[in-house]
């Protein structure tokens, strides 16, 4: 298992180290952010360790180490703070709750798998009003501060026991294997669910709608159906991860909601390209962020943006001072992405040096009516692109989400209030090597896109420049490489500016 886990890594690692021989380093980027940013403070610890083993933690077949892995954090964090020691070995664990002051260390040649036994997973309060609860994810915190998560260890989700499988994923070899594995089918034939309480779990939580009082036993039918982040920190401040890797996710992989000051550093994420909602990492509502040299493979979104919440001003932004610097993502639905829950407002992101190769489309900028808001002050440049699947820009504010095992006629958007807008993009120095399409801007009436700024752009693709509802376009030595006979194409647009 080993073995196999780091074979893949190692592919990742070697691509990444080849594609960047810069390293110029965390503060070099902070420095040179196009806006002000302010350092990113990173967690420090006493010098003191708790090893596992001595909490009896054992590295055995079947060994649950649950209670042992949470006994030495407590007794970290109890203690003033700290180093907990995972040593080498496959270490069998149910979920980790990260407590402040405590720095959790995979040694080299540590696995830690997550159980596949899902009943090790208790169902939390996820803080609404309606009382609705959630699955417990494997790496948890919540409001903590000053802790890591470092070494060169793997941690393994487990999230092959929980996602689903769309038939157009697989050929027919993997399909048939499924089936035999267990599982059950969708009516339509079209989805693989690995249990019948995870195929019937969008069914079963509408039934909750007109119950009152609810507790977390109402919900624990509908615990498959509800697959956890991997690792999921709210309201947490310094934060560091360095040096792991983090893969087989049951839903996305890395989803830290309204933190302060994170550090992402040499980081490798890995979900297997047909992981279901696999995505790489995912940033929301955080602020002061910096992801330096991570590798990302991803079932979805690559290296992600979300924002959503009330905000003090129609123009404040719950997501702000984003650093992204000499990362590469290979398969994923979108290199560097944003939304497409954008209401909570978006500001001053920077994304440098990164290479993506492989992915569906390269740079994704996508919400919609009911989840959009304002997404201002986003500065991408120096990037490198290759063999991409769709398009090398995508920007859509028409975007519907409709996720495997729920109604289309639910997820249709019924509000108007949250119309998104976005509008100065700066995107410079960027090549691609193949694409289908150059660029698709598709902006709403009540809100075209607009301000977006391309320079230095040279693109070989199938098809090229497509627009509509959108203005004060700027294309300033942008090279589109194609076959397309009418490579220019819009509708419902204004201000397209072409020099050079």
């Amino acid at each position: 298992m080993i073995k196999n886990t780091l074979l893949a890594i190692a592919t990742l690692i070697l691509f990444s180290y080849h594609s960047f021989s810069q390293n110029k380093g965390i503060p070099f980027y902070i420095a040179n952010a196009p806006f002000k940013m302010s350092e990113v403070k990173t967690p420090t610890f006493p010098d003191k360790k708790f090893d596992i083993t001595s909490f009896g933690a054992k590295s055995k077949s079947g060994f649950l180490n649950t209670k042992a892995i949470n006994s030495a954090i407590d007794a970290c964090s109890s203690a003033g703070g700290g180093t907990v020691v995972i040593p080498k070995g496959v270490w069998l664990t149910g979920p980790i709750e990260m407590k402040s002051n405590v720095n959790l260390y995979a040694s080299k040649d540590a696995e830690i798998d997550f159980t596949k036994d899902h009943t090790q997973y208790p169902m939390i309060s996820n803080g609404s009003k309606g009382g609705k609860f959630v699955t417990q994810s494997p790496i948890y915190a919540f409001e903590a501060k000053n802790f890591a998560i470092t070494g060169e260890g793997v941690f393994d989700g487990g999230g092959d026991s929980w996602r689903e499988i769309k038939k157009s994923k697989c050929d027919k070899a993997q399909w048939e294997m499924l089936q035999k594995n267990g599982g059950v089918i969708a009516n339509d034939g079209k989805i693989w669910w690995p249990s019948f309480e995870a195929s019937r779990g969008d069914a079963y939580l509408k039934s909750l709608k007109s119950k009152t009082n609810l507790t977390a036993e109402d919900f624990i039918p509908a615990r498959d159906f509800l697959r956890p982040y991997m690792v999921y920190f709210i309201g947490c401040q310094n934060i560091l991860l360095e040096g792991v890797t983090l893969k087989n996710s049951p839903k996305f992989v890395f989803y830290p909601n309204k933190c302060t000051n994170l550090t992402m550093n040499k980081v490798n994420v890995y979900n297997d390209w047909a992981a279901q909602n696999g995505d790489g990492i995912d940033i929301s509502a955080c602020k002061n962020v910096i992801i330096y040299q991570c590798t990302v493979n991803a079932g979805d979104d690559g290296i992600c943006m979300k924002s959503s919440g009330k905000t003090e001003t129609p123009t404040s932004a719950n997501l702000e001072n984003i650093v992204i610097a000499e990362c590469t993502v290979l398969r994923a639905h979108g290199g560097f992405v944003i939304g497409s829950n954008t209401d909570g407002g978006m500001n001053n992101i920077f994304v440098t040096n990164c290479m993506f190769n492989g992915s569906d489309i390269g740079v994704r900028v996508k919400s919609n009516t009911g989840v959009g808001g304002y997404v201002h002050n986003i500065f991408i440049q120096d990037i490198r692109m290759k063999d991409i699947a769709g398009e090398a820009f995508s920007f859509t504010t028409d975007y519907l989400n409709i996720e495997s095992g729920k109604d289309k006629n639910a997820a249709m958007p019924t509000e108007n209030d949250k119309v998104p807008e976005f509008t100065d993009f700066h995107c410079k120095n960027i090549t691609c090597d193949g694409a289908v399409k150059a660029f698709l801007l598709s902006g709403l009436s009540q809100k075209k896109i607009n301000h977006l700024y391309f320079e230095n752009i040279a693109i070989t693709s199938g098809s090229g420049f497509e627009c509509k509802e959108s203005e004060d376009i700027f294309l300033k030595n942008v090279n589109i490489t194609t076959g397309d006979a009418n490579p220019f194409k819009t509708n419902g647009c204004k201000g397209i500016h072409i020099n050079e």
